[in-house]
């Protein structure tokens, strides 16, 4: 699926080459932008049915994910595993749980998000869930960006397609990168 999922970014426009700023505060030279792909809704089945499939066999009576990015994932997901989908988002600065959504103790769930470079967001998400009393079974991602930092979550972390690409410190830009202005197309 990975060397498929990586020319359907290619194909709808949504791997992107040139100087961003992701939301982990790191710079790139590319930048996998889901939305662009997952607006197609048959994509958007697909691929999140294929994440979904590798997600399957987890303990799971709910699916959440991070808002923004996470929602669409989030909702193939749970649609293709036959559960509910609740999502968290940002309240001045941090994601809550809002709009009504209840988590119960020792309710199970599985978190998806679209992409991961450190996992801030994945991990707030969790922290969210646990103090809730709650379990995270696994952690599913479309794309899996983090190399040879890849996060521990304390609990099974897959995806579709490993990346290694390089990411670099505001501080410590690659010359060809310090000569392009920077963009952050993602998450504000």
């Amino acid at each position: 699926m990975s060397q498929d999922l990586l020319a359907l970014f290619r194909e709808t426009g949504a791997l992107l080459d040139g100087h961003f700023v992701l939301r982990s505060g790191l710079h790139s030279r590319q930048y996998f932008q889901c939305a662009i792909l997952l607006q197609h809704t048959d994509i958007a089945a697909q691929v999140c049915g294929e994440l979904a499939d590798k997600l399957r066999d987890f303990d799971c009576d709910t699916v959440i994910s991070p808002a923004l990015g996470g929602i669409i994932v989030g909702q193939e997901v749970g649609h293709s595993l036959g559960k509910r989908h609740i999502f968290v988002e940002k309240d001045d600065g941090k994601l809550v749980l809002r709009r009504g959504f209840q988590i119960s103790p020792d309710e199970k769930f599985i978190l998806v998000e679209d992409v991961v470079t450190r996992g801030g967001r994945v991990q707030e998400t969790i922290d969210i869930v646990r103090a809730l009393g709650a379990i995270v079974s696994a952690v599913g991602v479309i794309v899996d960006r983090s190399g040879e930092t890849k996060p521990d979550f304390g609990c099974p972390f897959v995806s579709l397609v490993e990346m290694n690409v390089e990411n670099f410190a505001r501080d410590n830009l690659p010359p060809d990168l310090a000569n392009i202005p920077a963009v952050k197309p993602g998450s504000k």
